[in-house]
Order: C-alpha cells, then sequence, then structure tokens
C-alpha cells in the first residue's frame, strides 16, 4: 500500500475533501464484494461510489458463483482511511451485498489484470516494439504489415510501464479489463 499525497490548496469538490486537515495521504484500496447475481446491484453499488464522490480507479464484476447465483465486483479505489472505512461500512449496508473484503488490509494478495496495446509502427519501431514486448513477456495476437496488438498479463504498473514504453513507439489504442484480485493463502 502505497501512500500518495494530495496538493495543498486543491479546489476539487469531493469525498475526499472531508479527509482530517493534519491527514494528506491517500491510499489506494482493492475491495471485494460478494453480491447477489440479480439485475441492478451493480448500478447500486456503482450509485453509492458516484453519489458521494468517491473515485473507481478499476471495477470488474462477473458470476463466480452460479448455483448460489453470486457475483464478486472487483474495485480499486483510492481515498484517505477514514473515506475507504466509509465506503466498506456503506457497501455493507447495501441489502444484495454479502461480504465486503478490503485485500489491502486482509493480508497478501494477487492482483492481475489483461490489457490490448495496438502499436503501429514501420522499421525500427516495429523492431524495437517486438524487443520491448519480448521483454515485458507481451504476446502478439494480430499483426499486419503496419501494426502489432500485444497481450499483456500483469500487475497494473507493469503494463502502464509496457505502455509508457510503447508510446514513442506507436501506441495508439489500449483496452484493460480492470483488476482481478484474491487473497494469497488458504480459504478465509
Amino acid at each position: 500500500m502505497s501512500p500518495l499525497h494530495i496538493q495543498q490548496g486543491s479546489s476539487k469538490h469531493s469525498a475526499y475533501d472531508l479527509r482530517d486537515p493534519n491527514s494528506e495521504v491517500l491510499e489506494r484500496h482493492t475491495l471485494a464484494v460478494i453480491v447477489a447475481n440479480e439485475p441492478g446491484v451493480l448500478a447500486r453499488v456503482i450509485g453509492l461510489f458516484s453519489g458521494r464522490g468517491y473515485n473507481i480507479e478499476s471495477l470488474t464484476v462477473a458470476e463466480t458463483d452460479h448455483k448460489g447465483h453470486r457475483s464478486r465486483i472487483t474495485i480499486v479505489t483510492v481515498g484517505t482511511p477514514q473515506v475507504i472505512e466509509q465506503i466498506k461500512a456503506q457497501l455493507g449496508r447495501i441489502v444484495p451485498v454479502h461480504e465486503v473484503h478490503d485485500l489491502t488490509v486482509e493480508g497478501a494478495s494477487v492482483e492481475r489484470e489483461l490489457a490490448l496495446l495496438k502499436v503501429e509502427g514501420k522499421g525500427d519501431a516495429r523492431i524495437e516494439a517486438l524487443r520491448l514486448a519480448e521483454i515485458f513477456r507481451a504476446n502478439v495476437v494480430d499483426s499486419t504489415l503496419e501494426s502489432f496488438v500485444f497481450e499483456m498479463t500483469g500487475a497494473p504498473s507493469k503494463i502502464d510501464a509496457f505502455a509508457d514504453l510503447m508510446r514513442p513507439l506507436g501506441l495508439c489504442e489500449i483496452a484493460r479489463t480492470g483488476v482481478a484480485a484474491l487473497a494469497r493463502g488458504g480459504a478465509a
């Protein structure tokens, strides 16, 4: 968990501005929310965030228990410790929410994301893009005479680093799935 520092005098109006004036540290948290798989649940969860001015950095959702009709929503958000606690408490009060886990504080976890990156280029730029893709273990999933589409799975920071290196080589489009995360070790 790496703290981020807020600029003084920010004119941004959101729930983050409710922070303790003595504390300027924002924390990134990954939340796993187990919900009933029924219409409108995702909208209610997202509505909680938007209605209170909380930001969602990443959001993934899929049914994980077909027989029990449950889905797992993985949310990455940033806030002060007080804001994170408010988010968890408010999520827990939504009726179709069964469990809320803060993977950031509950112990070690694994986070991965899938990204597709389209890089257009010719000559040396193509050669360099392929060389960097090999270093980052990105797979070529489509190729034309003018472009490549790379597939990469890894921590969000690894995908960010790869994208930063591809920009000067012709990165023209990127699609990311958002973070999928699980706690390490045995079942809770």
